[in-house]
């Protein structure tokens, strides 16, 4: 998301009960831009608010609904916080 940062998101999903990574499964616990999005180009300002979605053999369609109502509040709160400021 341009202009998010990913601990913002990160916060507000875990608020709402969805669990999301920052980083990449195989870069756990480093600190800095993804090698991965940084190799496909991606610009480091948006690269910045990158979060990663795992999904296994045990998700379900309601672990996907319920991502995206989740990420659809996080839009709407940064919405409402835009037109406050």
């Amino acid at each position: 998301m341009p202009g998010l940062a990913a601990a913002t998101a990160l916060m507000s999903l875990d608020l709402d009960g969805v669990s999301v990574s920052s980083g990449s499964a195989c870069s756990s616990g480093k600190v800095g831009r993804s090698h991965v999005l940084a190799a496909m180009g991606v610009p480091a300002d948006l690269a910045s608010g990158a979060v990663r979605l795992s999904f296994g053999w045990s998700s379900t369609h309601d672990d996907v609904r319920a991502f995206a109502e989740a990420f659809e509040n996080l839009l709407q709160r940064l919405y409402e916080r835009s037109r406050a400021a």
